[in-house]
């Protein structure tokens, strides 16, 4: 599940390009990365693409996110990504942590690079309100239909499972390991409702202990992630027009012309 709207005024053709020529960063998400793939599993995949520096010298920004162009696919844009990473948006400091990486150039590696600068204890917050929405979401199923869909009720744990042991060891590792069958057990709907409830409960009160003493530093290390965004966009900047940055004969004329007092000030 991503977390954007895939509106977007940017012309479709533009969007696709994004995808095609700036990716840096690509990788299989969902199921297959979490170790909970089956065979009827889809192949969710997500990346990072760096729009062009010059394009946001237009009236008509570059797309935050684009869905596609192939089926599952998502990208965000390096900055759009970076800022929902420092609010420890769920969903993108795993993508950031995927064990089965499909492509990355020298910017992928060091976005990669500068993981551990993205987590901090508010992940504890964000990951905790993820969960109470999910759970919402379950309890008005089983309220409706009287039973949950077993899969968000798995996936719910799942981050439950995350959150807890990023919050323990100040390491995000997604993969659930040795979780995979009890897991999937909760998938098949062959754990009752209640006994899900108790070890969802479990979970929680584990991961607010965990908070209270956890190596993760308080706040995200901002600086450190904006230094990168801006150094890239300036390489962008450089390589796609480098003639926009050396003086143009024009503009010493205009100069000479408003500090010689050719101008009037209204």
């Amino acid at each position: 599940m991503h977390s954007e709207s895939p509106v977007s005024p940017t012309p479709m053709v533009s969007m696709v390009s994004m995808v095609r020529d700036h990716t840096i960063y690509s990788c299989v998400m969902g199921s297959r990365a979490f170790g909970l793939a089956t065979d009827d599993s889809d192949t969710d995949r997500r990346g990072v693409f760096l729009a062009p520096t010059p394009l946001f010298w237009r009236f008509e920004k570059p797309p935050t996110h684009v869905e596609g162009p192939a089926e599952e696919q998502f990208s965000w844009e390096l900055e759009r990504f970076c800022a929902l990473a420092l609010r420890a948006n769920p969903n993108i400091l795993e993508c950031l942590h995927s064990p089965l990486v499909e492509y990355v150039d020298d910017t992928g590696r060091e976005l990669l690079a500068l993981r551990e600068a993205f987590l901090s204890r508010q992940a504890h917050d964000t990951f905790a309100r993820y969960a109470l929405g999910q759970h919402k979401k379950l309890e008005a199923d089983v309220r409706r239909h009287g039973a949950p869909r077993w899969k968000h009720a798995m996936h719910l744990l799942r981050l439950l499972l995350s959150s807890r042991d990023l919050l323990r060891t100040g390491a995000l590792t997604i993969d659930v390991g040795d979780q995979r069958e009890p897991l999937l057990a909760v998938k098949r709907g062959e754990v009752p409702w209640p006994e899900f409830e108790t070890w969802m409960s479990r979970l929680a009160a584990e991961a607010d202990e965990a908070a209270s003493k956890s190596p993760l530093p308080p706040v995200p290390d901002q600086a450190r992630v904006e230094d990168f965004l801006i150094r890239v966009r300036r390489a962008s900047a450089l390589q796609a027009a480098p003639e926009a940055l050396q003086a143009d004969p024009d503009d010493e004329r205009v100069q000479s012309v408003v500090h010689g007092g050719g101008v009037r000030q209204r």
